[in-house]
């Protein structure tokens, strides 16, 4: 359950993209979630940008919610995990470049799963992906 966010950051008039996809629904037919994001992202070096994820769950949310964003840098083949959000603490990996930059703004039982992005820079053009997962 993905949507990352997507879009182009023009940063010192130099494009830095964040790319992705659109909202996916559940694993079962029984229980189903939709991950929203802004498909487009705006910034410039020394900023900041909020990535928005905001989701619909058919469940009630659970105490076991839990809520992962991953970067991908343009072109790169892996995925770093950024930030998680579980037993109703957030965890801001301590490796990478975003570890003294990030802010959880988010709240699971309004339905959001945002982050902050300080100090924006060159090398955050990328993929950034929001996974929500309710378990029932």
């Amino acid at each position: 359950l993905a949507a990352p966010v997507m879009g182009t950051v023009p940063v010192l008039g130099s494009p830095v993209g964040l790319t992705g996809l659109c909202p996916l629904a559940g694993p079962s037919p029984t229980s189903s979630i939709h991950v929203y994001t802004q498909r487009e992202v705006y910034g410039t070096v020394g900023s900041h940008v909020t990535l928005s994820c905001s989701f619909w769950s058919s469940e009630w949310i659970s105490e076991d919610i839990s809520i992962t964003w991953h970067f991908q840098a343009e072109g790169s083949r892996d995925s770093i995990s950024i930030f998680h959000y579980a037993k109703g603490q957030p965890y801001i990996d301590d490796v990478g470049s975003f570890k003294e930059r990030m802010e959880w703004v988010g709240n699971p039982h309004r339905k959001d799963g945002s982050i902050v992005i300080h100090n924006l820079d060159y090398t955050d053009n990328g993929t950034f992906t929001c996974d929500v997962k309710n378990p029932p």
